[in-house]
């Protein structure tokens, strides 16, 4: 059994280690086979191409999560909410979160948000990333009812 509690350890230390730069830790959270992809919700923004992957492979990964971070402003901080299990079989188990993505601009910090879904995999004794995928929040909100 998966404990939900090493899946937040696991996607925290993703996170704060992607905000890092530190490359060679966020490669020994990845699956030998991981998938990466991110998006926005609207597909519609002026940022679609720096945003946008498709990645299987840790080393197409690495390369597109390297790339990405070298070129995003510094400090960047993704915070992980709301890790939680959605399903469990054998030594995988999926989860949804959120994250919420500051930086300074201006002497402020501003928001972003997105939803995350991925799965971890047991291999061994280490809980490893085996996909991860972000949706960018980028649509006006409105009620509920009318989405």
């Amino acid at each position: 059994m998966i404990d939900p509690g090493a899946v937040q350890d696991l996607v925290a230390r993703w996170w704060w280690n992607y905000d890092e730069g530190n490359f060679n830790v966020l490669d020994s959270l990845l699956t030998d086979d991981a998938h990466f992809s991110c998006r926005t919700d609207s597909g519609t923004t002026d940022y679609e191409e720096f945003v946008r992957a498709d990645c299987t492979g840790r080393d197409a990964v690495m390369a597109w999560q390297t790339d990405h971070r070298l070129n995003s402003p510094y400090p960047l901080r993704h915070n992980g909410t709301n890790v939680h299990i959605t399903d469990r079989c054998g030594d995988e188990a999926s989860f949804s979160s959120y994250i919420f993505v500051s930086q300074i601009v201006g002497g402020v910090s501003p928001l972003s948000s997105a939803i995350v879904n991925g799965t971890v995999r047991r291999e061994g004794d280490r809980l490893l990333l085996a996909a991860l995928e972000v949706v960018l929040d980028t649509m006006e909100s409105k009620p509920f009812n009318d989405r």
